[in-house]
Formats: structure tokens, C-alpha cells, sequence
């Protein structure tokens, strides 16, 4: 039996010695990459450790994407208004689409380039569907199951996040890492800035 003062003093400075399982667990998430609650829309809500987004608006991860060849997935958990790719700091996150400074695949399949269309994908994307991205710090490559879709955004400069917008009940479940579908060749999960070292 779990002494109440023992539960108690956990609860407040964490987890003891004797919990050290949990603790790994929690340490690994603080450095692994998420969805960031410093930069997203006021109406946004984060949930499942920063993978999952709903609400309206966009929020950005927790790191950008630093090294040469990168991917991650979302997994589209509700159908409505939303959009997956990657943006800047300075995209406006408040908004519902984020548009400029953002390279994104949109619900209706417009891929757009900071708020430039790049052309439509017809493959349709329902509930259930998983969208991987890949990003090589030139061209942004999107992929539902392990088909690469036929639009790829190109030309893209500067230090990018992986984003997503949602709005009209859209729920969208983030992974970073352990996939469901394999990256392409090459491609692996976003690294922090301090494993490349």
C-alpha cells in the first residue's frame, strides 16, 4: 500500500527513486518534439502531450526542422477546416487558414506557398487517413499511406516549423516519431537542435 504522505510528496516534486520507469517517460517527453503552447492561436487547444490540436487557429512544434531530410505524420482524427505543413515564427497563427509565411496542404486539396497556389491534389482525405510530410530544407513532399501525392511545394526558405491549422470541429493527431507508416528513404523524425551534435 502507497503511503498517503509518500503520494502526496510525489504529486508536488515528482516522481521518487522507486518510480524511476515514470520518470524516464517524463524526462523523455520534455526532449522529444510536440506541438508548442508558445505559438499557437488563442483559440486552439492542445491535448495528448501536445500532438493532437483542435479548436480554431494554428500552432507550430516545439522545434524546427534542422536537419537535411525530416518527416513527420498527422493522422486526421475529424473532418473540417484544417491544414498541415510547415511555417515560420512569423505566420499568423491566430488566423484559420494560415496562410502567409505557411506551405500547406489544405482539407480541399490546395497546396499553398505563403498564400500562393501551387495546384490542387484530388486524391481525397477523409477521417482516418494519415498525411506524412517530407521536407529536405528545399521542397515539402506529402504522402497519404506511403503514396507520395503529386504536388509537392518547392523553394522553401528559412528556419521552418512543422504547422497546422484547424477550425469547423477538425481534430488533428500529430507523430514526431515511432510512425505508423514508414518514411521515405532518407527521412527520419525532426531533430532537436542538440542531438546533431
Amino acid at each position: 500500500m502507497l503511503n498517503p504522505f509518500r503520494a502526496c510528496l510525489e504529486c508536488l516534486q515528482g516522481p521518487s527513486f522507486s518510480a524511476t520507469e515514470s520518470y524516464a517517460h517524463l524526462r523523455e517527453e520534455v526532449h522529444c518534439v510536440k506541438l508548442d503552447t508558445n505559438f499557437m492561436g488563442n483559440e486552439v487547444v492542445l491535448l495528448k502531450a501536445g500532438t493532437r490540436i483542435c479548436g480554431a487557429g494554428g500552432a507550430l512544434a516545439s522545434a524546427p526542422i534542422v536537419q537535411n531530410k525530416a518527416y513527420f505524420q498527422v493522422t486526421i482524427q475529424q473532418s473540417g477546416i484544417w491544414g498541415i505543413g510547415v511555417a515560420t515564427r512569423s505566420a499568423d497563427l491566430t488566423k484559420s487558414p494560415v496562410v502567409e509565411n505557411a506551405y500547406m496542404l489544405h482539407h480541399d486539396g490546395r497546396v499553398l506557398s505563403n498564400g500562393e497556389e501551387v495546384g490542387t491534389i484530388t486524391t481525397p482525405m477523409n477521417e482516418g487517413d494519415s498525411i506524412g510530410m517530407a521536407f529536405d530544407h528545399i521542397d515539402l513532399k506529402f504522402y497519404k499511406g506511403e503514396e507520395e501525392l503529386p504536388i509537392t511545394i518547392p523553394n522553401i526558405r528559412g528556419q521552418v516549423y512543422p504547422c497546422a491549422f484547424v477550425d469547423d470541429n477538425a481534430i488533428l493527431d500529430f507523430k514526431f516519431r515511432t510512425f505508423d507508416l514508414h518514411p521515405p528513404l532518407g527521412y527520419e523524425e525532426i531533430m532537436l537542435e542538440q542531438t546533431l551534435l
